[in-house]
């Protein structure tokens, strides 16, 4: 009679482990996913207001390098985006770039969190139960996004004193 108790025991608990298990795999897949879109926005957005600071300045070179940016495919984002990152750092960026700044250190928070949550999601595809019970076959593996660090600092303004 007791070993019956310990078999339903140990069912139910096997069958909790799986279903956690499942639904962790599902929930990584889902944020790495929204990570993904979340990064794509950002870049976007960085792409945009280089478009619009190479207009201002009349910088042909960045200019270019944001409008391919901007139209790059999936498969020639990345180095599309190294290019815009390699010209953002050749202008002298002003106190007059401060949204393209914030934009590109809003793009390398949301590079840092993409990359973890991909790092998590292919960690759990590689657990033996995973693979064994084939948990990820209804998802895409997840894939790094992998780009120069984004983050542009302001070039010096000298402050000149006055006497008095």
């Amino acid at each position: 009679m007791w070993w019956v108790v310990g078999v339903v025991t140990v069912v139910a608990l096997v069958s909790t482990y799986l279903t956690w298990t499942a639904s962790r795999v599902d929930r990584l897949h889902a944020r790495a996913a929204a990570a993904a879109k979340a990064l794509d926005a950002h870049l976007l957005r960085r792409a945009a207001a280089a478009a619009v600071l190479a207009e201002e300045r009349a910088a042909g070179e960045l200019y270019a390098a944001a409008r391919i940016a901007l139209d790059a495919v999936p498969g020639e984002r990345e180095a599309a985006e190294n290019d815009l990152t390699r010209q953002l750092r050749t202008v002298a960026l002003a106190v007059d770039a401060d949204g393209l700044v914030a934009a590109s250190r809003r793009l390398a928070l949301a590079r840092q969190v993409h990359t973890d949550l991909v790092r998590d999601a292919l960690t759990a595809r590689r657990r033996p139960v995973v693979r064994l019970l084939r948990m990820t076959r209804r998802h895409a593996a997840p894939a790094y996004f992998d780009i120069d660090d984004p983050v542009l600092a302001p070039a010096a303004v000298p402050v000149v004193e006055q006497a008095t």
